[in-house]
């Protein structure tokens, strides 16, 4: 039997509300690190909601608004800075902000105004360069990378780095350098975005723990090809000498995908990265604890064991599970983030192997309603089964709203729904919500279009779909501090105990 933290943000029960930053309301195209990022903490405070979900928080490819496919699994998204708090420091004025909410300016282009502003102040006050100089020396282990990843992609025009000339793509010093040096406010400009991102990420979480909010993030198990880690970390990689990647991830045939699905993530060498004790893991996962309070493992089973497809198969159907070395990783990662921070994402097809590795290290998994009435008695996600040591979900960013599952079901499936859940008289998609938060899980967590009661129309992510994903925004006003939605959570809070006393 799994022991439960007695510290660390699972010690005691709490609720929570699932929304990424980018649905968060905004005149200047997806949501930010701004006002409606610190009007959302002040709804989940009144609402009695102790903890706020995110996505990653890293940067997308360009025309790729997936936080699941990054160019770094370090850095901030620059998107996400704020260009209301910029112009609040003197960096923008409302003409910026005019232009970009008509089109006129793009958000980058906004972002380099504020950059030159901010570089021509620092003659004036010397600390604050030296305030960023600390900053970037601090975090230069995946800086450096990431702004030389970036900026030769712009360059170049591409971000295959494995079609650029043979010198770039192996990072030879001298030719980044010179290649580099042709743009030098780029290269300035890219290392202020993280800086200001930093910042201002920086200055919402003091915000969120002052009220009683902690924020929960996600890291997704493996990166993307095309990244700063991969280009920068060659040798962590199973990849040829040219850079190709000889097996890649995803997952083997099952009911939904005939030919299993084909991630075309890297693999790790597991071998090369145990050396120095996983000390990239390590890094990586202090990275995600210096920004979030809580981080869930997306795919924790691939600690277990992970599918491995040949590069030149056909479809995933040609792979195998090969073991990875999940003890020693977990072992480096909990000392590094510290108990009862770290969640296990153990949707799917999980094998008895996968459930002792996550009960070894005492991490909760994920329990996630809308999977519960298939009319199985042994179903993991129905609601007598759950256990303290879990988050429970009514559903995720990657299901279907609740009110939107509830519409596709059949009248049976409706039938067997009704009869377990403890409040049927309550419409969908509050008498789901409700047996989230009377779960005996120690965390609940509903998505933010639940709480609104919209349907498909807002859901956030469709698997195995390139277009459509992404975008859902929440309308000004929807999540008011002391409103009506924020009272009936509260309510709901304090009836199942999820109201953790505020300790000094």
């Amino acid at each position: 039997m799994s022991v439960l933290p007695k510290t660390g943000p699972l010690a005691a029960r709490r609720a929570g509300v699932l929304l990424h930053l980018t649905s968060l309301p905004s005149p200047y195209g997806p949501g930010d690190v701004g006002p409606a990022a610190y009007a959302f903490v002040d709804f989940l405070a009144s609402a009695g909601c102790s903890v706020w979900q995110v996505l990653p928080l890293v940067p997308a490819h360009a025309g790729e608004p997936s936080p699941y496919n990054a160019l770094s699994a370090m850095a901030g998204n620059p998107e996400l800075i704020s260009l209301e708090l910029l112009r609040d420091q003197g960096l923008l004025d409302d003409a910026d902000l005019a232009a970009v909410a008509d089109g006129t300016l793009t958000r980058g282009a906004a972002r380099q105004r504020a950059a030159d502003a901010w570089e021509r102040g620092g003659d004036a006050d010397p600390e604050r360069i030296d305030d960023f100089e600390l900053w970037a020396r601090e975090h230069q282990d995946w800086l450096t990378a990431y702004v030389e990843f970036v900026a030769l992609a712009e360059l170049v025009g591409s971000t295959e780095w494995r079609t650029w000339d043979p010198a770039l793509r192996d990072r030879e010093p001298t030719a980044v350098a010179e290649l580099l040096a042709t743009a030098p406010d780029r290269v300035r400009s890219l290392r202020w975005e993280q800086y200001a991102f930093d910042v201002q990420w920086t200055a919402l979480r003091e915000y969120a723990e002052e009220r009683g909010v902690l924020v929960f993030g996600d890291l997704p198990i493996f990166v993307s090809f095309d990244s700063a880690d991969v280009w920068s970390d060659r040798d962590l990689f199973e990849l040829d000498a040219t850079g190709r990647p000889t097996t890649v991830t995803g997952c083997p045939p099952d009911y939904f995908a005939a030919d299993g699905q084909r991630w075309n993530n890297p693999h790790y060498a597991w071998q090369r990265m145990a050396a120095d004790g996983f000390g990239w893991w390590r890094r990586r996962v202090l990275r995600q604890r210096e920004l979030f309070d809580l981080v869930r493992i997306d795919h924790f089973r691939g600690f277990e064991a992970a599918w491995h497809i040949p590069v030149d198969a056909p479809t995933a159907a040609t792979g195998e599970w090969l073991k990875s070395p999940g003890r020693g990783v977990l072992s480096a990662l909990l000392e590094v983030s510290g108990e009862g921070t770290l969640v296990a994402e153990d949707l799917g097809l999980i094998t008895p192997e996968v459930d002792e590795l996550r009960e070894e290290f005492g991490l909760p998994g994920m329990k996630v309603l809308q999977f519960a009435f298939d009319g199985n008695d042994d179903n993991p996600y129905l609601p007598e089964r759950h256990g303290e040591l879990s988050v429970v979900y009514t559903g995720t960013h990657d299901n279907d709203t609740t009110l939107g599952w509830w519409r596709t079901l059949d009248d049976a499936s409706r039938r067997r729904a009704l009869d377990v859940l403890a409040h049927p008289e309550v419409p969908m998609p509050w008498s789901l919500v409700h047996e989230a938060f009377r779960s005996t899980a120690r965390l609940a967590v509903v998505p933010a279009q639940d709480l609104l009661g919209l349907g498909s129309e807002a859901r956030m992510n469709t698997p195995g779909t390139a277009v459509g994903n992404w975008t859902w925004q929440a309308p000004a006003g929807a999540f008011p501090a002391g409103g009506a939605l924020a009272a009936r959570l509260r309510t709901l809070v304090d009836n199942t105990g999820r109201a953790p006393r505020r300790t000094v």
